[in-house]
């Protein structure tokens, strides 16, 4: 019970800090830019994407990978051409419309604060080094996370660099809540 709640409190935790590193400070916007001119791209995209899912552009089917002529056709177009990283869905969002993204998020973030309090709660540790280790599992998560996003589709280095401040400061913080209330004597 006592990790359960040092997770719930923590998960709270996380998830103010990612609200403010979003809205008040730039590290959950880092490298993200808006298109000059998005009209044509969204008329593009709807005119040559099939359906909802992840594009690389450059890319190739898994059947063109077995043809050599293919990969060979890809090699010299990728070196030539712009590269992107789409995720696509054919059926528009406002996204100001925030309400059910934000109950997601809260819910993942308590879930995952939870699962940190159980792990910490399972060793015997100083205060300081179960913020120490909360915040070690906040760059694991980035390291497996938004590291090889960087390292394989490209993401630009700010964004990543804006996702690992975000991932070690957010599980430090609520680390140093979790390791309180898990160090907390019994009444």
């Amino acid at each position: 019970m006592r990790a359960l709640v040092a997770g719930i409190l923590g998960g709270i935790v996380f998830f103010v800090w990612g609200a403010l590193a979003h809205m008040v400070l730039p590290f959950g916007e880092l490298g993200m830019r808006a298109a000059t001119s998005e009209e044509p791209v969204l008329a593009a995209m709807k005119q040559n994407l099939p359906g909802p899912g992840v594009y690389m552009l450059p890319g190739l089917t898994a059947a063109q990978r077995e043809d050599r002529a293919a990969v060979a056709a890809y090699s010299a177009k990728a070196k030539t051409n712009p590269y992107a990283f789409v995720v696509y869905q054919p059926v528009g969002k406002d996204g100001m419309e925030m309400a059910g993204n934000l109950a997601g998020q809260a819910s993942t973030d308590i879930a995952s604060a939870i699962v940190i309090a159980w792990v910490l709660s399972l060793a015997v540790l100083a205060f300081r080094k179960r913020v120490l280790a909360s915040a070690a599992l906040g760059l694991f998560s980035w390291l497996t996370i938004s590291a090889p996003y960087w390292n394989w589709y490209r993401f630009p280095t700010d964004f990543s660099i804006g996702s690992l401040v975000e991932q070690v400061v957010g599980w430090t913080m609520a680390g140093l809540v979790i390791a309180w209330w898990l160090g907390r004597r019994e009444a």
